[in-house]
């Protein structure tokens, strides 16, 4: 049941869902894409980030100063249905924005 509840829950926002989208459709993107794209403060990203990646939905990998987001590659059940049916909704993301500073 606190699968199900963490899982549903991370889904409850529509930033978290747009993420999702913008991750499955871009591939793996650095924390920093992520935060110039959507136009949004490192930490409220990063919080974002960290409750898809606690339900499930996205890898994280670190290099060096950065951290870099994909879709996890073993999504199954609830996890996959869902991000199929985020795939087709009609969802206005924004532009990829290359955010990095080295």
């Amino acid at each position: 049941m606190h699968d199900f509840l963490n899982l549903t829950s991370a889904l409850s926002d529509e930033t978290r869902v747009k993420i999702l989208r913008f991750i499955d459709s871009n591939g793996e993107l650095c924390v920093c894409d992520i935060e110039k794209s959507f136009n949004m403060i490192q930490s409220r990203i990063s919080r974002h980030l960290k409750i898809l990646k606690d339900a499930g939905f996205l890898n994280v990998e670190r290099r060096g100063r950065w951290a870099y987001y994909s879709i996890a590659p073993s999504l199954k059940g609830f996890q996959a249905a869902a991000l199929k049916e985020i795939a087709s909704l009609e969802i206005k993301l924004p532009k990829l924005q290359k955010g990095c500073r080295l």
